[in-house]
C-alpha cells in the first residue's frame, strides 16, 4: 500500500503558487510518497507543472479535508485553529504545522514562511524553487486590473493610459482577468481603444491563463496571482502594491521585476481602493516598463 502524503492549501492562484518551493521540498524529502494537495478544484492544471504533486482533492478554505489516515499531513493553509482541526480529523500519522510545531511569525515573506516552516521539521526548502517555465515571450502583453478587493484595485483608468502607452511602445496588449474582472478589463480596453477582440477576462479558465502569460513579454498587475504567474515563468513584470508591502507577497528581487510600493499599510480586504496604492502614477509604472523591458 503507497505511503500518503496530504498538503492543506485551500486558497487561491498566489497561494498555491507561493508554496511551490515547500512542495517540492516536499516531494524531495518524501520521494516514495503519493503527495495530495487540497486546494480548490480550478488550480488543478498547476499540479502537473509543479513536479509535486499526484493528486488535488477539492477543499476550499481551511476544510474539512475529506481525505482519511495520511502518513503525513502537512498544513501549508495557517497557523490554525480550524486548518490545524481539520487536518487532526483525516487521522495522519504526523502532522507538520505551525503551533503544532514552530510558531507563526508576522512580517514573513509567504514563500519563506513556508520553507521556514519545513526547516524546522528538518525539511530543506529553497525559496528560490519558483519556476515552472521560462516565457519564449512571442506572445502579447498582459494587463490585468483585476484583484481579489477593491482595495487592491488600481483604477481602471490608470490601467488603461498604461495600456494604451504599452500599445504603442512595446506591442500587442491584451486585459485578463476572471468573469467577475470582465467588465473592468472591458472598461480598460475601451478606454485604451483596444478593440473588444483583446479583453481575454472571463473567456479563458486557468489552463487558458496559463498559456497566455507563459508566452508573455511582459505582465502589469495589481497585487495578485497573475503577478506569481509572471514570477513562475520568468515574465518581465510591473506589480503595484498596496496596502500590502512587496515585503510580504512581491516578487523575488532581481530578474525583471518591479514591485512598486508607495510605503502605506492598510486593509487588504478594504472597500474602496487604498490610498496608498492611489499613490501609485502612470508616469511611474511607464518607468518600471522601460526597466523590465531594456
Amino acid at each position: 500500500m503507497a505511503l500518503e502524503l496530504l498538503a492543506l492549501r485551500g486558497l487561491g492562484l498566489g497561494d498555491l503558487l507561493t508554496a511551490v518551493p515547500a512542495l517540492r521540498a516536499l516531494r524531495q524529502e518524501f520521494p516514495v510518497h503519493r503527495i495530495t494537495v487540497a486546494a480548490p478544484a480550478p488550480l488543478e492544471p498547476l499540479m502537473p507543472l509543479t513536479g509535486a504533486v499526484d493528486e488535488l482533492i477539492d477543499v476550499r478554505g481551511p476544510g474539512p479535508v475529506p481525505f482519511e489516515r495520511p502518513d503525513v499531513a502537512v498544513n501549508l493553509h495557517g497557523k490554525g485553529p480550524q486548518s490545524i482541526e481539520a487536518l487532526r480529523r483525516t487521522e495522519p500519522g504526523r502532522l507538520l504545522s505551525h503551533t503544532v510545531g514552530p510558531p507563526w511569525r508576522d512580517g514573513v515573506h509567504e514563500v519563506r514562511r513556508w520553507c521556514d516552516m519545513l526547516e524546522w521539521y528538518g525539511v530543506k526548502a529553497d525559496p528560490s524553487d519558483l519556476t515552472l517555465g521560462v516565457s519564449d515571450r512571442t506572445g502579447p502583453v498582459v494587463v490585468h486590473p483585476g484583484a481579489a478587493s477593491p482595495a487592491r484595485r488600481w483604477p481602471p483608468e490608470r490601467f488603461a493610459r498604461v495600456a494604451a502607452a504599452l500599445e504603442r511602445g512595446v506591442g500587442e496588449v491584451v486585459v485578463t482577468g476572471d468573469a467577475a474582472e470582465a467588465p473592468i478589463a472591458a472598461r480598460v480596453a475601451e478606454l485604451a481603444g483596444l478593440p473588444a477582440g483583446r479583453v481575454l477576462a472571463g473567456r479563458t479558465d486557468l489552463a487558458g491563463l496559463i498559456d497566455v502569460v507563459g508566452r508573455a513579454r511582459l505582465v502589469v498587475c495589481g497585487d495578485t496571482g497573475v503577478g506569481h504567474l509572471a514570477t513562475a515563468f520568468c515574465v518581465p513584470s510591473v506589480v503595484l502594491f498596496g496596502p500590502v508591502p512587496p515585503a510580504l507577497w512581491g516578487p523575488p528581487p532581481g530578474w525583471r521585476h518591479v514591485a512598486l510600493w508607495a510605503g502605506r499599510t492598510g486593509d487588504p480586504h478594504g472597500g474602496r481602493v487604498d490610498p496608498g496604492l492611489l499613490q501609485i502614477d502612470v508616469s511611474e509604472v511607464l518607468d518600471a516598463v522601460m526597466e523590465v523591458t531594456s
